[in-house]
């Protein structure tokens, strides 16, 4: 069994290793806020265990056993907030810190319950894949809003920034996952989205937000 600080440290390199080889151990101290020689001191001690890949100097990398642990960390979170959401009634700028504790319950029929009452889910409450029970991470195509055309008519599928105040900016705009807008305007000088919503005034949304709003 590894502790729910191993697990941090798991789940935080493989957030960082996607589309890349390795991590280096600036990265995953900043990303932790933790000073790097207890980030050096903790890589270690996670190759011990098999989970980490690591050599002096050179960027750190999961293991296959660390990955697949990783990923399972990540589907007990990812579920833990759609649940929190579905089942409980929270906002979805709600549920990340209360995901952050249960996600360390070492319970595999408590998720697998969570799971079933939830009727399987694919994403979460932002859209994010929620790996399988062998470490999978579904394939889910999305693109930036901002790389959208004008006239196109999209679908909100997802974020890629969860952040509580990101979300709430979304909510007080009442920007919701799955709902359909046309973009009526791109503009040119800072690149900002007018989308339309059906019979309601159109909306002017900044590159900034644009770039994390992710639409099929």
């Amino acid at each position: 069994m590894i502790s729910p600080t191993e697990e941090n440290y798991l789940k935080a390199l493989f957030a960082l290793s996607q589309n890349k080889d390795g991590v280096t151990a600036n990265e995953l101290s900043k990303h932790l806020d933790i000073k790097m020689p207890t980030v050096n001191s903790m890589m270690k001690r996670l190759a011990d265990k098999g989970l980490v890949n690591y050599e002096s100097y050179k960027p750190f990398s999961l293991s296959v056993e660390g990955k697949r642990r990783a990923a399972l960390i990540i589907r007990k979170h990812r579920l833990t907030e759609m649940f929190l959401v579905q089942k409980m009634g929270f906002e979805w700028d709600e549920v990340h810190p209360i995901a952050e504790q249960i996600e360390h319950i070492q319970s595999d029929i408590f998720f697998e319950k969570m799971d079933f009452l939830l009727g399987y889910p694919h994403t979460d409450p932002h859209g994010s894949p929620i790996p399988s029970l062998e470490g999978e991470l579904p394939i889910i195509i999305n693109k930036k809003l901002s790389d959208c055309i004008v006239g196109q008519e999209v679908t909100f599928n997802a974020v890629s920034n969860s952040s509580p105040e990101f979300l709430k900016f979304l909510k007080d705009k009442k920007m919701a996952l799955g709902l359909s807008f046309t973009i009526v305007n791109i503009e040119d000088y800072d690149g900002s989205v007018d989308i339309k919503i059906q019979d309601l005034p159109k909306v002017t949304l900044s590159k900034i937000v644009s770039d994390k709003i992710l639409v099929v």
